[in-house]
């Protein structure tokens, strides 16, 4: 196993990514996403290794632009930045000339004005980071546009997936919950059944509409069924801000419908794995239990994402002549 991963990436490496950003799932081939999974196991050996640093973006910037909060996905890009060698710089919205009305095309420009070479950036407006890319010289790299698509999540999830089980051809994994807001939903359902993978949407009719049928995925409103013979059970945030719009009736409701813990874990695969992308409403989609049971890949949900998207900035910029 150890002498193919290897012989993966090196064939990987020679592998260009043709295009200039990375804003969304949907447009992408198969050969696209296994190209950055192939790079990525062998960034999985830098993070994990003890000099956890390599010259790959030397002399390049990389500029952190987050308009909404997050904890893991700006931090995992820092991290990834970091660990090529490129120079960071975490852009403070929040003491920014954006509080002054200034545009994000003006934003954007500004930074690239100042050298940066990468621009990731996450933002609650779906399509602004595709607005951008076809207007700025530096790589765009979307970390979550609205409701649209996160594909960095998705093609660590994915890796994640593949790391365990050899490959994504033919399982079965199921999503659970708030489909209908998550644009991480949107990333995977994408990502997974481009890599081969039969996908599964569980949750109520309020979250998870027919319409998504159309995407080549099934639709389920029963837990226990749509779990039957699954291989990844992958559990989404429930957004308790989506409340207000009474989606559901209570927390209490959905945690009896589609709370995962252990009993309704039997009900999937044995060794089916458990995902979750991070926040967890503990004791809501998921109990403490299941999410540190053995089958749990949560962590290592978290550490797949320094090596992801380290495969995509490397591809981005370092990998390819551009």
């Amino acid at each position: 196993m150890a002498m193919a991963k290897k012989a993966v990436a090196t064939q990987s490496a020679a592998a260009t990514l043709q295009r200039k950003d990375l804003i969304a799932i949907e447009p992408m081939s198969r050969e696209e996403l296994e190209l950055i999974l192939d790079n990525a196991v062998g960034f999985k050996d830098i993070v994990t290794r003890t000099v956890k640093k390599v010259p790959t973006l030397r002399g390049k910037m990389v500029v952190n632009l987050f308009f909404e909060n997050s904890t893991r996905t700006r931090t995992s890009f820092e991290v990834a930045a970091r660990r090529l060698s490129a120079d960071v710089i975490n852009f403070d919205v929040a003491t920014s000339s954006v509080n002054k009305g200034e545009s994000l095309l003006d934003t954007v420009e500004t930074i690239e004005a100042l050298g940066a070479d990468i621009v990731v950036i996450r933002h609650a407006s779906s399509g602004a980071q595709q607005f951008l890319g076809s207007r700025v010289a530096a790589s765009i790299i979307n970390a979550g546009d609205g409701s649209h698509e996160h594909p960095t999540q998705a093609l660590l999830d994915c890796f994640t997936i593949r790391e365990d089980k050899g490959t994504l051809d033919g399982l079965k994994i199921a999503i659970i919950g708030d489909i209908l807001h998550s644009r991480v939903a949107r990333s995977n359902i994408w990502a997974m059944t481009k890599l081969g993978a039969k996908v599964t949407l569980i949750g109520p009719p309020t979250l998870v509409p027919e319409r998504f049928r159309d995407l080549g995925v099934e639709v389920c409103h029963d837990l226990k069924t749509g779990l039957r013979r699954a291989d990844v059970v992958y559990t989404l945030r429930i957004q308790l801000e989506r409340q207000a719009k009474n989606l559901f009736p209570s927390t209490k409701e959905y945690r009896l419908l589609y709370g995962i813990d252990k009993e309704r874990l039997k009900w999937a695969k044995s060794d089916a794995l458990v995902m979750h992308p991070g926040p967890a409403n503990i004791g809501v989609e998921i109990t403490r239990d299941v999410m540190t049971c053995p089958r749990s890949r949560i962590n290592e949900q978290v550490t797949n994402g320094v090596a992801a998207r380290m495969a995509v900035l490397y591809l981005l910029r370092g990998g390819a002549a551009k």
